[in-house]
């Protein structure tokens, strides 16, 4: 009774500012999964572009892991981070629209698709989200070309590699799209929907340094699950998108090149494979700790 008394006369100003609030506070919920999407993202690409630039250049030469690291240490330490800011840019926006939109599509699917079963809506929303962070392709394809020692001579940072493509038209933004949208759609539909049955499978945390542990096993080995299944998929992605003019080749014309190159070899095909693993197993850990720490924290 006292309670309702007290409630009774509380001064309007009081709840009309609760009210102006609410609408602020849930604007900042929407929005913290892409704000911490786009932080985890950066803090991976910092850590790891050294690994992913020797990987880049066993996914074009097929070469030996210790050939690439020739490759780099010729190229002089002044060149180990050309090329950085691309990834930093694309994987910031592709990791925040990643987590963002799947979320947000989730939960729009679930509210207009009821009848629908939740891993079918979940599955939906990841192919979108997907295949929407594959608007940005322009970056993805200009670090290919940075990171490919055959340019260096033609361009020296983003944007003269930016222009350099502007002369033969908007298409030669999106070569390798093809690829980036099966990768991305197969990849998002399995790391979210197995990263919640995995974590359940690990031990139980009692503590935010063991939650962190946890999820940085769940995030590494899905991570490196899935890099080595799309391998043979980033492989030709990097053979498409290290060209610059000329014709389009399909996605299975480019995957017969690479074959009968590496001489019809499954060993050859995924040359490169182990160091993407690790490094995968690493980004990804990176990735799924930093994003589920900072959703506690935001």
């Amino acid at each position: 009774m006292m309670d309702s008394e007290a409630h009774d006369k509380r001064p309007p100003m009081l709840t009309s500012s609760n009210q102006d609030l609410s609408p602020h506070i849930a604007n900042v919920g929407e929005i913290k999964h892409y704000f911490c999407g786009c932080c985890a993202a950066f803090s991976n690409v910092a850590i790891t572009y050294p690994v992913q630039k020797i990987l880049f250049r066993q996914q074009l030469y097929g070469i030996k892991t210790r050939d690439a690291i020739l490759q780099l240490r010729r190229d002089g330490f002044r060149n180990l981070y050309r090329g950085i800011l691309p990834p930093l840019m694309q994987k910031s926006t592709t990791l925040a629209l990643m987590f963002g939109l799947y979320e947000d599509l989730s939960r729009l699917l679930r509210k207009h698709v009821s009848t629908a079963p939740e891993f079918a809506t979940r599955s939906v929303a990841a192919v979108l989200a997907g295949t929407t962070e594959a608007i940005l392709t322009p970056f993805e394809r200009v670090q290919t070309l940075l990171q490919d020692h055959k340019h260096h001579d033609k361009f020296t940072n983003t944007y003269q590699a930016f222009r350099a493509l502007r002369c033969h038209g908007i298409a030669e933004y999106y070569r390798g799209l093809v690829p980036i949208l099966f990768r991305n759609g197969f990849s998002n539909v399995l790391f979210f929907g197995l990263r919640g049955p995995i974590k359940e499978h690990l031990p139980t945390a009692t503590t935010n340094g063991a939650h962190l542990v946890n999820d940085f096993i769940c995030g590494g080995v899905l991570g490196a699950m899935l890099g080595f299944l799309s391998f043979p998929i980033n492989v030709v992605k990097a053979r498409i998108q290290s060209q610059i003019g000329g014709p389009f080749q399909s996605l299975p014309m480019v995957f017969k090149t690479i074959w009968v190159e590496r001489d019809r070899n499954l060993i050859n095909l995924f040359r490169g494979a182990h160091l993407n693993y690790h490094r995968s197993l690493i980004s990804w850990g990176i990735i799924n700790a930093t994003y589920e720490f900072l959703l506690k924290i935001v």
